[in-house]
């Protein structure tokens, strides 16, 4: 998709003008424990009254995505005078569990993600029904209205998916494997869905086992090992694209790996060329801006989106753009 590949300098413009404004928080490892900022750090805080945000997630140990989230929840929260508490679980219920713990704490402002839909609507209907303000981030955003959330902020995960499919067919592969690693994660099958949909070749999906990384490895091995004539592989995380590198290494396979979402070590593999290219969300914009909503909603009731879908991405970035990702992704803001 050339509008995508065209945005991204701007969209690398505009988070560097971001973080200049809004400070930056520490980008230290984080991992899917409970935990909370008092936001003290980055800036003069706001001199509105306090609040208390909680972020739920749907991350798995080990996921650097989320780091960037939080990064950028952080930010704000400094910004804004906010308590910042998050918690993560990667399985659904589980992660019911901690919103109706928020819900019981009477939080200001509850901000979710909708991997699972079904298995959160209910504790999410609780938050709406306690009269706490939810905004949805990151997957399900199909379903955030009807779930009484006041904005979405995220990716349209098929965009997302027929933008890949388009890259492919400009770079004229003809069979890719799109790995799969959360059966059950709508917006990891929507994102598949739209690789199909634009993508001239042949698609082929693989599950993979995401929190086993030596199994997804091997899986993704032994499938590029049977299937000689997949030219290309296309992972749905950052951290499965270095799983897909040493498979492709392991297998004698020539297919080219590309990935959704950024971290350092694809930065690395973009510059190495290992990688053709990622597709970036902006994870830290998504943070960022989903705590900034709701104290703006708080404040003054306003919306940002006016109650449609704020999209964050995609762009698809390559090995032009890693001496300014380079910069960025240190800072922990990409």
């Amino acid at each position: 998709m050339r509008t995508t590949r065209t945005a991204a300098a701007a969209l690398l413009a505009a988070v560097a003008l971001t973080v200049t404004a809004a400070g930056c928080s520490s980008s230290g490892g984080k991992d899917s424990a409970s935990r909370s900022t008092d936001g003290s750090g980055g800036g003069e805080p706001a001199t509105t009254a306090r609040m208390t945000v909680a972020m739920v997630t749907h991350s798995g140990e080990g996921d650097t995505f989320w780091d960037i989230v939080q990064n950028g929840a952080e930010a704000a929260a400094a910004k804004d005078n906010v308590e910042f508490l998050y918690a993560a679980n990667k399985e659904g219920k589980e992660q019911a569990a901690l919103i109706d713990s928020y819900v019981a704490k009477k939080v200001d402002g509850l901000i979710v993600t909708l991997a699972k839909p079904e298995a959160v609507k209910a504790s999410v209907a609780k938050a709406v029904a306690a009269g706490i303000p939810v905004v949805t981030i990151n997957s399900g955003g199909q379903h955030s209205e009807a779930f009484g959330a006041i904005s979405h902020i995220g990716q349209d995960e098929a965009v997302a998916g027929e933008a890949v499919g388009e890259e492919l067919t400009t770079r004229g592969r003809k069979k890719a494997l799109c790995v799969i690693h959360e059966q059950g994660n709508v917006s990891l099958e929507e994102r598949c869905a739209g690789v199909a949909k634009t993508f001239k070749g042949a698609v082929e999906n693989l599950n993979v086992e995401g929190t086993n990384m030596p199994a997804a490895t091997s899986s993704i091995e032994a499938k590029l090992q049977s299937a000689k004539d997949i030219d290309t592989v296309v992972t749905l995380g950052a951290p499965f694209a270095a799983a897909s590198v040493k498979a492709k290494q392991s297998a004698g396979s020539g297919a080219e790996i590309n990935t959704f979402d950024l971290n350092a070590a694809v930065v690395a593999q973009l510059k190495a060329r290992q990688i053709g290219f990622a597709v970036d969300q902006q994870p830290y914009l998504q943070g960022y801006l989903a705590v900034d909503g709701l104290r703006l909603h708080r404040d003054n009731l306003n919306v940002i989106g006016g109650g449609k879908p704020v999209l964050t991405g995609p762009a698809l970035l390559t090995e032009k753009d890693v001496p300014v990702l380079e910069e960025l992704t240190a800072r922990g803001t990409r």
